[in-house]
Parts: C-alpha cells; structure tokens; sequence
C-alpha cells in the first residue's frame, strides 16, 4: 500500500490489479471454483484489515500471495473440505470430450496430489509465474528451497505421470 492511498481506494486498486491471478492460484490449490471466489474475498479481507501492517519489504502482490496461501491452506485444513468430494460437479459431467482433455485432467489431478510444499512452489511459478526471488519471500524460505521445491515437484509429477504425456528434460 502506498503511503499517500487510503485504504479504501487501496483496496480498489489492488483487487482490480490482482483479484484474477490470485483467483487462478487459490483455484488451483483447492480445486473448487467457489472455494477459490471465498479465498480471494477473505484475502482482500485479510489484507485491508492488516493494510497498516505492510511494511514494503516485499512486493504487494508478494504480501496478498502470502495471505492468499494461507487462507487455502486454512480451507484444506477445514473439515467440510476433508469430507466433500468436490470432484463431481455440473462442470465434470460428461460431455464430449476435447483433445487432450484427458491429459489436462490428468495432469491437473497430479498437480493437486502434490504434498502442500511442492504445490504451493508448483503454483506460484507456473500459475502466477512468480520469479524464484518473490517465491521465497512469499513461502519464507530460502531461494534453493524453492528450487529444491520445484525440482521434487517435477520428478513427483514425472513418477505419477509415467509414460504420460509429459516429456520435460
């Protein structure tokens, strides 16, 4: 937040700026359309409650990636989350399938297999195509650790996809 924006006009700006990426990036942590809408809602919550707590050390879309982290992961922890099988919906019912649909599918459930560590790097660098440097500030940890992330992610995505569609170097 800038130093001369009211946190009201703050809040506009940054939900015009960032509301689409983060939605994207909590859609692919749950999996759940209307999960992620709630997650992007109470991460502009979050934020505008705690504007006064930026300190600028980081960037702000850094600082709302964070909290938006953190309100998934207060999602997946949830109860009704562990219980729902949220893979059947009107989107998922069968309908003539598109090419490489099934790979995309596949690809997609892999993803969301990943254990939280190697999907929260996973996310922000092919999703939000965060560089490293914004990963590690947004996880709190080093720069190889997200490259130790990544890596681990890849060769995990690589066993699950076997002889799959996936030909990475």
């Amino acid at each position: 937040m800038e130093a001369k924006e009211n946190p009201a006009a703050w809040l506009e700006r940054a939900m015009a700026q960032y509301e689409e990426s983060l939605l994207r990036m909590c859609f692919a942590y749950l999996g759940d359309a209307a999960l992620a809408e709630d997650a992007v809602q109470e991460t502009f919550v979050k934020a505008y409650k705690r504007a006064d707590t930026f300190r600028g050390d980081c960037a702000e879309s850094t600082w709302l990636t964070r909290i938006a982290i953190n309100v998934c992961k207060d999602i997946r922890r949830g109860a009704w989350f562990r219980r729902v099988d949220r893979s059947v919906t009107p989107e998922t019912l069968p309908d003539e399938a598109a090419p490489g649909a099934a790979e995309n599918e596949a690809l997609a459930d892999a993803i969301q297999r990943l254990p939280r560590r190697q999907l929260e790097a996973v996310l922000l660098y092919y999703w939000r195509e965060m560089p490293v440097e914004d990963i590690a500030a947004a996880l709190r940890v080093t720069v190889p650790a997200v490259y130790a992330r990544l890596d681990r992610a890849r060769k995990t995505l690589r066993r699950q996809l076997k002889g799959g569609f996936i030909d990475e170097k």
